[in-house]
């Protein structure tokens, strides 16, 4: 059977778990091949068996900047260029400023901004080759949240400061990359059911009393992902709020 992206390679970061995992897959299930990159190489290499040959793991920190540009391009080499950047790797804590630990607000930084921009700069030329070749089109898609759009409580302070950070920079890039025929996709997720909203811990996220309606599933932004790469190649998807039926911030 053939799939909708037989031929490509895409790189996941934050594939490890959560929505990284859910799009791993379900980009390898159209026929792309996988670069799976996170810290936690036991989770990537679990993952990496149940996909099979169409995946392949890269221990990668996204915030150690040169450690990246390393694995983006070892990816292009040995694939011929790299067609999907999923930029996915995210943190997040949801302290008031009063009580916050500083380190927490420059992980966030570190991971949901800088990581973005690190794995951007690093796979931004390969995408702009890929996008002159066959397929005609190539796609950098970062997972943002609502969080992006809106301020969704006080203690969102440093995280949706990242997240509308990022936002800002996907539509500078869309700008710049379209002439190239490289799209610029955001996918913003309300509640989902991960490991930064099932932990327990105070002021975060919780996921686990949610009803049915009220949280997503990581398959549900997967499905997003997928979507927006696998349009024609005159249609570009830049934005898509995703929410549970039941949240209505």
């Amino acid at each position: 059977m053939t799939g909708r992206l037989d031929g490509t390679t895409a790189v996941v970061t934050g594939a490890s778990s959560g929505i990284g995992n859910a799009t791993a897959r379900a980009l390898a299930a159209e026929g792309a091949r996988v670069a799976l990159f996170a810290r936690r190489r036991d989770k990537l290499e679990d993952l990496a068996r149940e996909i099979g040959g169409h995946a392949e793991v890269h221990e990668v920190d996204v915030t150690d900047a040169d450690a990246v540009r390393e694995a983006i391009d070892s990816v292009a080499r040995d694939h011929g260029g790299i067609d999907v950047l999923v930029n996915n790797a995210g943190y997040g804590t949801m302290d008031p400023a009063s009580e916050a630990d500083l380190s927490e607000w420059r992980t966030m930084v570190d991971v949901n901004l800088n990581g973005v921009l690190a794995t951007t700069h690093a796979a931004v030329g390969h995408l702009s080759k890929a996008a002159s070749g066959a397929r005609g089109i190539a796609d950098v898609v970062t997972v943002s949240s609502v969080a992006g759009r809106t301020v969704t409580g006080p203690g969102s302070n440093v995280y949706a400061a990242t997240k509308h950070a990022v936002g800002a920079f996907s539509e500078a890039l869309r700008q710049e990359l379209a002439p190239q025929h490289v799209r610029v996709g955001l996918v913003e997720p309300g509640l989902v059911d991960t490991e930064l909203t099932n932990t327990g811990r105070q002021n975060a996220p919780d996921a686990s009393s949610a009803s049915e309606m009220g949280v997503l599933e990581a398959d549900d932004i997967a499905d997003a992902i997928v979507y927006i790469v696998t349009r024609p190649p005159r249609t570009a998807i830049n934005e898509v709020l995703v929410r549970p039926v039941e949240q209505t911030r």
